[in-house]
């Protein structure tokens, strides 16, 4: 992430105070990280996909800034947040193309179907680590986030640990475990 993380998390807090001025002022400050997340997001869609990355940063923008208000402890946690909104954007996107597809019936994913995320995936492999990730997060809460952030927040190993408030080694293994629990999800046939 670039720019001067002790400005825009003092301008996160004055605009959560009322400070309207202080958006104004951090929208320069945020825009590149939020279109650069978005390109992640964008980047394991299908091909063909209508909505492009700057589409999703802004509409994740307006969720942010125009939605519920939300008490931002630092930069960090700003972004942490907008990954998780344009995930939930995109899962809903994907959820969307696929109701008349699915037919309600159990989607069995396989380890290599979740190998190939990486690549393009298909939108009912992207439902089906959504579930898997919804039900890692009641099992383990800081294991799911730890995948949410460095999958699709696309962060390096010290914003994670700076969002967790744990330890290098703690995130590590929390996302050795998770791989290992989603897989096994995955696997088993549970992925939907």
């Amino acid at each position: 992430m670039t720019s001067d993380p002790h400005e825009i998390t003092r301008l996160l807090k004055e605009h959560r105070a009322g400070n309207q001025e202080a958006e104004k002022q951090l929208v320069p400050l945020i825009y590149r990280e939020l279109r650069r997340l978005a390109a992640i997001q964008m980047s394991r869609e299908r091909p063909g996909n209508t909505l492009q990355p700057t589409a999703l940063a802004n509409e994740a923008y307006m969720k942010l800034f125009h939605g519920a208000e939300v008490d931002w402890q630092n930069r960090t946690h700003f972004f942490a947040v907008a990954a998780r909104l344009m995930r939930r954007i995109m899962i809903d996107r994907a959820r969307s193309r696929t109701a008349d597809r699915r037919g309600g019936g159990a989607l069995r994913v396989t380890v290599e179907d979740l190998e190939k995320l990486g690549a393009k995936p298909r939108d009912e492999v992207l439902l089906a680590l959504d579930e898997a990730l919804t039900r890692l997060e009641a099992a383990d809460p800081r294991a799911s986030l730890v995948v949410e952030l460095r999958f699709f927040g696309g962060m390096e190993w010290k914003q994670i640990v700076e969002v967790t408030g744990t330890s290098l080694a703690a995130v590590k293994r929390d996302w050795a475990f998770a791989k290992s629990w989603l897989y096994s999800q995955l696997e088993s046939g549970c992925g939907g």
